[in-house]
C-alpha cells in the first residue's frame, strides 16, 4: 500500500525532479509534486511524495526530516486526504439589498 507524503520548508528554488531525486533512494515513487502558485508558477514552499512501500516512506521521513535542503530545513508528515471545497459557483455577487456589485450605473429612484 503506498503512502503520501507532505514535505514542507522547501527553498523557493526545489522544483519537483530535485524532490523525487531526494526520496528516488528510499523505493518506488508513485508521484511526486511540488505545488506552484497557478499565476505565477513560482513553488509554494510543499510538496506532496508518494512512495509505493510504506516502510520506506518511514524510512524516508527518519532519514530525511529536519535536513537542510537549500539552506531550508524540511519537514515531513503524513498527508490527510484532500477536502471537498465548496463550489465557488459564478455570476455576479450580489449585495444586501438584491442589487449587483458591478461597475455602471444603478439608476436613480426607489427599489
Amino acid at each position: 500500500m503506498s503512502k503520501k507524503l507532505f514535505v514542507g520548508g522547501l527553498a523557493y528554488s526545489v522544483d519537483s525532479s530535485q524532490l523525487e531525486g531526494m526520496f528516488s533512494k528510499f523505493g518506488k515513487i508513485i508521484s511526486c509534486d511540488v505545488i506552484t502558485d497557478r499565476y505565477s508558477g513560482q513553488s509554494k514552499g510543499f510538496g506532496f511524495v508518494e512512495l509505493e512501500d510504506d516502510e520506506k516512506a518511514e524510512e524516508a521521513i527518519k532519514a530525511l526530516n529536519e535536513t537542510e535542503v537549500d539552506g531550508r530545513r524540511i519537514s515531513f508528515s503524513i498527508a490527510k486526504p484532500r477536502e471537498e471545497r465548496p463550489s465557488r459557483g459564478g455570476g455576479q455577487r450580489r449585495d444586501d439589498w438584491g442589487g449587483s456589485r458591478g461597475g455602471g450605473s444603478r439608476g436613480g429612484g426607489y427599489r
